[in-house]
């Protein structure tokens, strides 16, 4: 069974950084996408960042200079590190994965940014 496990959330100051983690369990095969989304209360989930065909990255332009997406393919984990955070930055956080029959997420962790 392939389960996505977000962590790192929380609570921040403006300004402040954060890391979060997506660990990726079980069997996955003919991943061209991963990466991540973010749904903020009364809006749309959107993109954050993702890797497709490999080691192509894609930042939306909100966060763009801020946000870092990597990965550790030996631990099977996704990271994103958002620096300078602002309060329009709040949001759930999820990590997707794409393969070419099926797309899996995770169940999102909380990242609030105020003072």
């Amino acid at each position: 069974q392939v389960q996505l496990v977000e962590s790192g959330g929380g609570l921040v100051q403006p300004g402040g950084s954060l890391g979060l983690s997506c660990v990726v369990s079980g069997s996955i095969f003919g991943i061209y996408a991963m990466g991540w989304y973010r749904q903020a209360p009364g809006k749309q989930r959107e993109l954050v960042a993702t890797f497709t065909n490999g080691d192509i990255t894609n930042y939306a332009d909100s966060v763009k200079g801020r946000f870092t997406i990597s990965r550790d393919n030996a631990k099977n984990t996704l990271y994103l590190q958002m620096n300078s955070l602002k309060p329009e930055d709040t949001a759930v956080y999820y990590c997707k994965v794409v393969t070419f029959t099926k797309v899996y997420w995770g169940q999102g962790t909380q990242v609030t940014v105020s003072s």
